[in-house]
């Protein structure tokens, strides 16, 4: 099985996502992750899909999620030519003695402990998933009392957009 990042430039519209995420449900397509934000343009917002499947379903897929009404454009983010990063926010159960041991890994990954109280710290890490992965594998011998993740987001690099030529 073959994961693709999908980016989906959409109308900002009311129920936008619920008929993105239907087309999924009716074809029985998993989604991995997806992260739904404005744009730099007004009335349109951009889905990031992560989705696994066969080389043919994924080709499917992309097709079917372009032929939607509010959807303008869709491109899969491929590594190398584009920029994909997650967030996870991770509130750990401290003592004294495990403190600054948990804040010398944070610091190894570039996190930023967000909050401290007597008994926990919540740490924001921001990169790709295997840098994410690693991190929380890290943290595997500490009590995680709540976490989230964000799923993927991202966008291609150099200068091209989804809306090149729209408003010329």
């Amino acid at each position: 099985m073959k994961k693709v990042v999908l980016s989906a430039l959409v109308e900002d519209t009311s129920g936008v996502l619920t008929r993105v995420a239907g087309l999924f449900a009716r074809r029985g397509y998993n989604i991995d992750s997806l992260t739904v934000g404005e744009t730099e343009s007004k009335g349109y917002s951009r889905m990031t899909i992560v989705v696994r499947g066969e080389d043919e379903i994924l080709e499917q897929i992309e097709k079917q999620v372009a032929k939607l009404v509010d959807v303008k454009e869709v491109i899969e983010l491929k590594d190398g030519s584009s920029v994909c990063r997650e967030l996870v926010l991770c509130k750990i159960a401290v003592t004294p003695a495990d403190r600054q041991q948990i804040i010398a890994i944070s610091d190894i990954f570039r996190a930023k402990v967000v909050d401290v109280s007597p008994d926990s710290l919540m740490i924001e890490l921001t990169g790709n998933q295997s840098k994410l992965d690693a991190f929380l594998a890290l943290l595997d011998g500490f009590k995680v009392i709540e976490m989230v993740r964000t799923g993927i987001t991202g966008l291609t690099r150099g200068t091209a957009d989804m809306l090149a030529g729209e408003f010329d």
